[in-house]
């Protein structure tokens, strides 16, 4: 009974590859979406290797489909002539429901859709896409000042805390 429970949470866990933190700071997240995405062989080698960037990536909507644009995976080292172009457009495995959804929201205005997150999850690689509008500054200055706040309380607790325990 346990081996089989633990070949049940073997492949539950996500490995993440690579993070958009700039989008994050960037965009104001509005929903998440988890979606898988069509590699070749020697892409899915490169991300096992752990090297990816997201930085300039975005999701375009064409036919009915979705695109990955500008994300880079590096070309895979032992590689030979069936090597992938490393900025290449991959397809994203959407439902239909959802990409009607995403298309409808990100033809508004200020609107995109931006990649946050690549993992691989169960053995199968992963990307955590984003519906957001873009912040303008202030709105980054003030997520920044919020943010160093929080840190200085929680640093002021931890002090208070560690003089209750003394």
């Amino acid at each position: 009974m346990a081996a089989k429970k633990k070949d049940k949470d073997k492949g539950d866990g996500r490995k993440i590859i690579a993070q958009n933190k700039k989008a994050r700071h960037d965009y104001l997240i509005i929903d998440t979406y988890e979606c898988g995405v069509v590699l070749t062989g020697t892409e899915v080698k490169s991300l096992r290797q752990g090297r990816a960037s997201l930085v300039d990536g975005f999701v375009q909507i064409d036919g009915h489909e979705a695109w990955l644009h500008n994300v880079h995976v590096p070309e895979y080292a032992q590689g030979t002539w069936t090597n992938h172009a490393a900025r290449r457009k991959r397809k994203l495995l959407l439902h239909r429901v959802e990409i009607d959804k995403l298309e409808s929201k990100s033809q508004e205005t200020g609107h995109t859709i931006v990649p946050l997150a690549l993992y691989f999850k169960g053995g199968r690689a992963k990307v955590e896409i984003a519906l957001a509008k873009g912040k303008k500054e202030y709105d980054k200055r003030q997520t920044l000042r919020e943010k160093q706040d929080r840190r200085e309380a929680d640093r002021a607790m931890s002090a208070v805390r560690r003089r209750q325990r003394a």
